[in-house]
């Protein structure tokens, strides 16, 4: 599937900033690609902080957003010490799933687009769940920001 992310940080309703670390770094002095995952994932977290959902209070609903696929699109490197803003917004929606997309810039320079697909689960058992109703208004009152 390919899905291709606004590259317009004005079509997103959330951004969260992070600093890359060297650790951060491979041997030619950029982020590693491994390391994308969880600058996307703390930008997803914040935003749901952000929309009055943290995801602990999502857990305790008894759901989980398990991810189920991954796409990076790499333009220009991060590197160590770059103040990278995360744009973040929910993408396609279904009846158990959804997709979060991301634009990685710094300094308002595209660095990076993604996106991930997420299955909404029992958090005891895994069996498929129905995307809570909040998500689905936060969604729509999305689509009509943007």
């Amino acid at each position: 599937m390919s899905v291709d992310p606004p590259e317009d940080p004005s079509a997103y309703p959330f951004t969260h900033q992070v600093r890359v670390r060297f650790a951060e770094t491979d041997a030619m002095g950029v982020v590693h690609h491994g390391r994308y995952l969880p600058f996307l994932e703390s930008a997803r977290v914040e935003y749901l902080r952000h929309v009055g959902h943290p995801y602990t209070k999502v857990r305790e609903e008894g759901i989980d957003f398990s991810v189920i696929e991954v796409n990076l699109r790499y333009r220009a490197p991060l590197r160590f010490d770059d103040l990278v803003d995360v744009h973040v917004g929910i993408g396609q929606m279904g009846r158990a799933s959804f997709m979060m997309q991301y634009l990685l810039t710094v300094g308002g320079d595209l660095r990076t687009t993604a996106w991930t697909r997420h299955a909404a689960v029992d958090a005891i058992d895994g069996s498929v769940r129905r995307i809570p109703a909040w998500m689905v208004d936060l969604a729509g009152s999305q689509s009509r920001v943007n």
